[in-house]
């Protein structure tokens, strides 16, 4: 799993990246620039998306709102980071699902995000591995005949009995041709 983090090329952005990366999610770093996010986005499909509106909040903006329409990413949870205090209204207007966040609450979040997905994953495990014993039980109980104990579950196969080839039919022998009648002889006429 996977935070995309978007941010425009800085001296900032290594020290920003290493704040995220704090949090143990796996974070990745591209530019908003088209399409280039977008590619990144279909690729990776984060849990998350942080975009910094530091520099060009007009751009990071429109990104913002690409993002929350596209198909791939619509259900994916936007976080905001650094925006002006003139763009706020213009923010919560356009991108009301967005998360306005510092880096500090974006970090915890990522954390307890990463903890809960890490559950879901042991949880889903458990369940398949429970569904899995079930389903060999329920095997080993309709193998075993009325009255008698179900046999192990460990069997060992039997080797296959060797594959005779067919054998090959002998051909018929040629049909003889039917006594027919005989057609006279052209030469010789019958006279009526």
């Amino acid at each position: 799993m996977s935070v995309l983090f978007l941010h425009f090329e800085s001296p900032e952005r290594e020290s920003r990246f290493q704040k995220l990366a704090k949090s143990g999610a796996r974070v990745v770093v591209a530019e908003p620039r088209w399409p280039g996010f977008h590619e990144v986005a279909k690729k990776e499909k984060p849990f998350a998306i942080a975009i910094d509106f530091s520099m060009a909040p007009s751009h990071s903006l429109e990104t913002a709102d690409y993002l929350a329409k596209a198909k791939e990413t619509k259900e994916t949870p936007l976080y905001l980071l650094r925006v002006p205090e003139d763009r706020l209204d213009i923010v919560r207007k356009r991108l009301p699902q967005a998360f306005l966040v510092t880096e500090q609450e974006l970090s915890g979040k990522l954390a307890e995000i990463e903890r809960e997905a890490i559950e879901r994953a042991r949880q889903k495990k458990q369940a398949a591995a429970e569904a899995r014993r079930l389903a060999r039980a329920k095997n080993a109980k309709a193998a075993a005949p009325a009255g008698k104990p179900a046999p192990p579950a460990a069997k060992t196969k039997k080797p296959a009995a060797p594959v005779k080839p067919p054998a090959r039919k002998k051909p018929a022998p040629a049909a003889k041709k039917p006594a027919g009648r005989k057609r006279p002889s052209p030469a010789i006429k019958k006279k009526k």
